[in-house]
């Protein structure tokens, strides 16, 4: 049994190449020789160190030539319909793609190879669904739950992302910002770690970030590898995203964040998430449950300040944190994935 799997966006090594990634390691433990588009080999190495991920099985290879010969197709859409032909074909979106012409007859035709339209959250769904006329399924992105658990705990705000300025700006320099107004608002014990791949292209990005950091707590941590990742994990308190701070999600829905695996993984690590309340974080975070949403600079300061002093809260949400992230496990994502094999 052979499989293809395609992903443009391999290099970016973020949650949606771990997505692909983790169905390609479903697929060779299922028994499929399964091929990986790409134009270099070494890859493959930089995709296992950064996911934690052994990639046995896979093969990285030039061409898959669009699933021809193989027994099922795995393509990640960059907003097109490809013409797959593979015995059975996968659509993915990562994103959730709008006016871009989804429903002309070209499209409608090559929409009969595929057997299933994947989304990675509802909130993809909603616009893949309207934007091409399909009825997609929501497949939620695996997390290695297991992989991540609590260390001793200290006095450690996080963010894990990509040092972009791409399509989906992470916003870590708002976060510096707010950061820096609470820290300053006698919170002085707290320290700050930023980390995440790099980009090429962001070399001014980042120097903005370290220059507005100077003589502040706070560290940037360039393409860390997995282990750096899970013991930040490990040791963090609570967890900052302002990813899709300052966008429209309904005029710019590509901007924000479409689903959030760092939230995830965070939860599972018992760091409580604060995440800008767009886009998946909406699916993933109950407010005031396991985690909470925030809208301005002043809401993410007061609700950070609340959980650090009010007795019990922390402790509190960071378990309920930790047992929703079971709803994303590697095995649920497994066990879905096979069911639509």
């Amino acid at each position: 049994m052979r499989a293809a799997i395609y992903n443009p966006y391999l290099d970016t090594l973020g949650g949606g190449e771990r997505y692909s990634m983790a169905f390609a390691t479903v697929l060779a433990k299922k028994g499929y020789r399964v091929d990986v588009e790409w134009k270099s080999k070494a890859i493959k190495g930089k995709l296992e160190e950064r996911f934690g991920l052994k990639l046995e099985g896979i093969n990285i290879v030039k061409d898959v030539k669009r699933g021809d010969g193989y027994d099922i197709c795995f393509w990640v859409s960059d907003g097109s319909i490809p013409l797959l032909r593979a015995r059975k074909n996968f659509l993915h979106f990562q994103f959730p793609f709008q006016n871009v012409n989804g429903k002309t007859l070209l499209n409608k035709m090559k929409l009969f190879r595929i057997n299933k339209f994947i989304c990675n959250s509802f909130f993809t769904k909603g616009y893949i669904d309207k934007e091409y006329g399909v009825d997609s399924v929501v497949v939620y992105p695996p997390v290695d739950v297991e992989m991540l658990k609590p260390k001793k705990k200290e006095n450690l705000i996080i963010f894990i992302g990509r040092f972009s300025q791409l399509t989906q700006a992470k916003r870590q320099d708002v976060l510096v910002r707010v950061f820096k107004k609470f820290y300053d608002r006698g919170f002085k014990n707290w320290k700050m770690v930023l980390a995440g791949g790099v980009e090429v292209g962001v070399d001014k990005y980042l120097e903005k970030l370290k220059k507005l950091a100077k003589n502040y707590p706070i560290k940037i941590l360039e393409s860390p590898s997995f282990a750096q990742i899970q013991n930040l994990y490990g040791k963090a308190k609570i967890f900052w995203s302002a990813s899709g701070y300052g966008v429209s999600e309904i005029k710019e829905p590509k901007k924000v964040e479409h689903f959030g695996i760092a939230v995830v993984e965070a939860m599972a690590a018992g760091a409580v998430p604060f995440a800008f309340s767009a886009g998946g974080h909406k699916e993933i975070i109950a407010e005031g449950q396991n985690g909470f949403l925030w809208k301005s600079n002043q809401t993410l300061v007061n609700s950070t300040k609340r959980l650090i002093q009010e007795r019990g809260l922390m402790t509190k949400i960071s378990k309920k944190a930790r047992e929703d992230s079971k709803i994303y496990e590697y095995k649920r994502f497994k066990t879905h994935f096979l069911e639509l094999l």
